[in-house]
């Protein structure tokens, strides 16, 4: 009999024993061993330089495996079901609180991301459930305002404590791992897979100049916990490699599109040599990018443009920071984000001094402190880091509304 008409049962007679009720439909060890040899058969023939579920370094805290997902395919589910990921619709990309339809909200980059991350992928026999969830939980901790909220916030804790950092990959690590509840009561955050939690803390997008990445793969387990170290470093799967560079790739020309509406910029304002390149409109410039990527990454450890696509993705971002990013606008944007989030963070350290009365303030800003800190997960933990996470995890809308709340008459 051909393979392909055999039973699967037939094709792997040796796994399962002759007394199991094969007709059985719930949970139990046959179907799980069969998925599992399923799943390792079909990642056998992804590339060599791809990463094997099965050599995942595991979960923070051990929890029996699903019977249906991969672990991450079941870190995908968690982040998408997670508060965080839902509030980045209401959060900023590069232009503050906007009420246009058209422009980009944090969620939608993310949204670009995973694709341009999984087409790649794809192209590269490369494991697509890991970069599927890296490329979601990327961004979950990025503060309301985009860069800006995430400059300002680090600039008011650094008040109180001058070692203080906050960077928004470490915060998503954050998150994850202490931030977002999976279970009622248990420690432990939403408990990502190393791998996962790995992308998320390592997906820097803002080095320009960076368009030659090779994975560290045998960065210690504890080094993605170390601030410093961990944004320093590169993610320790190519996987982790793709989401990375993809994330320049999703916004350099979208910010463009964006910088159009709010008459800041225009394809036409790109210097030749770039739109000579790599096109003149975002489309262009993600075909052309992708196109390039792959095929000076394919069978190859590493993931990497071309001298001249690197070199012309560099310029263009300068372009945008020049053009954009550092625009009177965005200036003048940022000088109403500075204050207000200077402002709700003054006022909620001072409602630390006094929680009791805090707990009797109907004010929004404080009845939701109050709940937060009820419900914080974490032990020890200064005022400081409390006041930052609660701040940190707000929506462009409530950051604003509970400003107003404390200062308007």
């Amino acid at each position: 009999m051909d393979e392909k008409e055999q039973s699967l049962f037939e094709q792997f007679p040796t796994a399962f024993p002759a007394s199991v009720d094969r007709s059985d439909g719930v949970d139990n060890p046959r179907d799980r061993e069969l998925l599992t040899i399923l799943r390792n058969e079909r990642e056998k023939n992804l590339s060599p330089y791809a990463f094997r579920t099965k050599d995942s370094r595991g979960r923070r805290i051990e929890e029996a495996p699903c019977l249906v997902r991969s672990p991450f395919e079941r870190d995908t589910g968690r982040i998408i079901y997670s508060q965080a990921f839902r509030r980045l619709r209401h959060k900023t990309q590069v232009f503050f609180n906007a009420k246009n339809d058209h422009i980009c909200s944090r969620i939608e980059h993310v949204i670009y991301v995973k694709y341009i991350a999984t087409t790649i992928a794809r192209a590269l026999n490369l494991n697509l459930d890991l970069v599927e969830a890296i490329a979601l939980g990327h961004d979950l901790g990025h503060a309301p305002f985009g860069h800006t909220g995430e400059k300002v916030l680090e600039d008011c804790a650094k008040k109180y404590d001058p070692d203080f950092s906050f960077r928004h990959e470490f915060q998503s690590l954050r998150v994850v791992d202490i931030l977002e509840e999976h279970s009622k009561g248990r420690p432990g955050g939403i408990n990502l897979s190393f791998e996962v939690r790995d992308g998320i803390v390592s997906h820097c997008g803002e080095t320009y100049s960076e368009y030659k990445l090779s994975p560290f793969r045998d960065k210690p387990t504890d080094l993605i916990l170390d601030p410093k170290q961990a944004l320093r470093a590169l993610p320790a799967t190519l996987e982790g490699c793709v989401v990375r560079i993809s994330d320049k790739i999703a916004y350099i020309g979208r910010d463009i599109e964006d910088a159009r509406v709010a008459g800041l910029m225009e394809f036409e304002d790109i210097p030749e040599e770039v739109k000579s390149t790599l096109g003149s409109t975002n489309s262009q410039i993600i075909n052309t990018l992708v196109g390039d990527l792959i095929h000076n990454s394919l069978d190859k450890d590493e993931i990497c443009l071309s001298s001249e696509a690197g070199q012309a993705m560099e310029e263009l971002l300068h372009e945008n920071v020049s053009r954009i990013y550092r625009s009177e606008k965005i200036r003048r944007y940022e000088a109403t984000v500075r204050n207000s989030l200077e402002g709700l963070f003054e006022a909620l350290m001072a409602a630390m001094a006094d929680k009791e009365k805090m707990a009797r303030s109907t004010n929004l800003a404080m009845e939701g402190l109050c709940k937060f800190i009820s419900d914080y997960p974490a032990k020890e933990v200064s005022d400081v880091q409390i006041v930052v996470d609660y701040i940190a995890g707000m929506t462009d809308s409530y950051a604003t509304s509970s400003y107003e709340s404390i200062y308007w008459v």
